[in-house]
């Protein structure tokens, strides 16, 4: 097992963690009719389906009995069911868990739904009452790590949200706090607060994110990186010819049609190193992430044990060479990714 600083916190976690998405199961989510003008999108969209909660929770215990301390979720998980299973998992072994978890985001915990507030001064004035409530559905007194959950945000904004986790990091309901943005401009606002230690963003072997990683290394940050296994479609389960087959019809990726068939022919370049030395294609495409950057935390989803077992088992192999990252960026026809 190997680990990784949590950023400038000094924290030691796991170098992969656990995402708790997944296992948040049926919500629905309103953002999409406050968004839109379309009636037909006005109805809000279920997406991710029923969980086994008894699996969730013996696969949260495997992994900490395996060594792996770091897991990231967030209110809008499950409409907050997520936070309650980790809160269950860890009754008696808090003291063994890095929890990471989210805050911006509306929720409606009875309804199982989530979505926006309806306006900025919504979302600076509630992060109180969400951090509240994150406590009470985690059954803990103090976050780890407290992340901005929208991922763009005015600028002119962001100091007043910056003193607000300032207090919480003194009255010891937050340690440490970050923002889950793929826009480096937001990250730039955060990061040199006193108590930043994360930048949490989408990365994968498809979709590199140097400018993410560049103010990383900058300012001393940790890298959560999500989307490491493209939604599932990086693990081999799905091809372009099955996938349609394998998705419920509420399966929210199948939005996505068009931006996956991409993602299959650029991954079929690459196929043959992810699985270098015996991994499977999920393990390499965590072997890629460890070896893009010192800094980098995967969170891969998980819904059941065997999933959870396959991830833990990738550290056993640890990151690609140098050359194999060459390699890869070579077949995809990008500029050479440079390891920190």
């Amino acid at each position: 097992m190997f680990k990784r600083r949590l950023g400038r916190s000094g924290l030691a976690v796991s170098a992969l963690g656990l995402g708790c998405m997944e296992i948040g199961g049926a919500m629905k989510d309103s953002e999409r009719h406050l968004l839109s003008e379309s009636a037909e999108e006005k109805e809000p969209i279920f997406f991710l389906g029923n969980v086994d909660d008894g699996q969730s929770i013996r696969a949260i215990h495997y992994a900490l009995d395996h060594g792996i301390n770091f897991f990231d979720t967030a209110p809008a998980y499950g409409a907050g069911h997520s936070e309650s299973i980790l809160g269950r998992a860890f009754a008696g072994r808090r003291d063994q868990a890095v929890i990471a978890t989210k805050f911006g985001k509306f929720v409606d915990e009875k309804d199982r739904r989530y979505g926006r507030y309806a306006n900025d001064r919504e979302v600076i004035n509630n992060i109180h009452k969400e951090c509240e409530d994150s406590l009470r559905r985690l059954s803990t007194d103090y976050i780890d790590l407290y992340q901005f959950h929208l991922p763009g945000f005015p600028p002119e904004l962001a100091a007043e949200i910056i003193e607000i986790l300032e207090a919480l990091v003194s009255e010891g309901k937050i340690r440490f706090y970050g923002w889950s943005t793929d826009s480096p401009d937001c990250a730039r606002i955060f990061v040199p607060g006193a108590h930043c230690t994360a930048v949490q963003h989408l990365m994968n072997v498809i979709n590199d994110a140097p400018q993410q990683l560049a103010i990383c290394d900058e300012f001393d940050q940790a890298s959560i990186v999500r989307s490491i296994l493209g939604r599932g479609f990086l693990t081999g389960k799905y091809t372009v010819d099955n996938y349609r087959s394998l998705l419920s019809a509420e399966d929210y990726r199948l939005k996505d049609h068009s931006y996956f068939i991409t993602l299959f022919s650029k991954i079929d370049k690459v196929r043959d190193i992810l699985k270098s030395d015996g991994r499977t294609p999920a393990q390499g495409a965590l072997a890629w992430v460890w070896a893009r950057s010192n800094r980098t935390i995967p969170i891969p989803g998980f819904r059941t044990l065997a999933q959870v077992e396959e991830n833990i088992k990738a550290l056993e192999f640890g990151p690609l060479t140098t050359e194999q990252i060459e390699q890869i960026d070579v077949l995809l026809e990008r500029a050479p990714a440079r390891k920190n």
